[in-house]
């Protein structure tokens, strides 16, 4: 079994990328994004976070948390956001061949296994990633423009000032890969 290595700073700021299982374009469905909606609701009740960022794509999403002072747990946090979420859509769910070792896991078909996450260092990587975040609806083609993507903090940023509501990225700075 692989020794998976998670960044441990507690109280730091945590970029990070969530994949649906195979891919599937499902997470922009009303029924999905209602269910998500409440999992972070739910979750932040609980073991409370603060968002930064987000961008929710039918497959993937990005997300920036900062987390409270004295706590790294994360992985919590996400467990209990992707358990709620599979339980609320799993009678809408196309129908996905699960291997024996998802079987056993008792893992749904929603998820993918694991996240992918990055310690945000300074200002500088934070404004970076928030960037990405707010750019990578056009990176996939589902808009040409920011501001045209609904599911994203970037109307936030917009209405608080932080973006021009015209804000648009170098399409060439957009490339980086960041857990995709």
């Amino acid at each position: 079994m692989p020794d998976y290595r998670r960044a441990n700073i507690k109280g730091g700021t945590y970029f990070f990328t969530v994949n649906t299982f195979r891919r599937q374009p499902v997470l922009t469905d009303v029924r999905c994004r209602t269910a998500l909606r409440m999992a972070i609701e739910s979750a932040r009740s609980r073991a409370p976070f603060k968002i930064i960022a987000w961008v929710l794509l039918p497959d993937h999403l990005h997300a920036i948390w900062q987390m409270p002072e004295g706590d790294v747990d994360f992985s919590l946090r996400w467990s209990l956001i992707k358990r709620h979420v599979s339980r609320d859509c799993a009678g809408w769910l196309p129908q996905q061949e699960m291997s024996p070792s998802r079987q056993k896991r008792r893992e749904s078909a929603l998820w993918q296994r694991r996240f992918w996450e990055h310690l945000i260092r300074d200002e500088a990587d934070l404004s970076r990633h928030v960037d990405y975040i707010h750019c990578n609806p056009v990176k996939h083609r589902y808009v040409d423009r920011p501001v045209d993507w609904p599911y994203s903090t970037f109307h936030r940023y917009v209405t608080a000032g932080i973006y021009p509501r015209d804000w648009a990225v170098d399409p060439g700075s957009a490339d980086s890969d960041y857990g995709e």
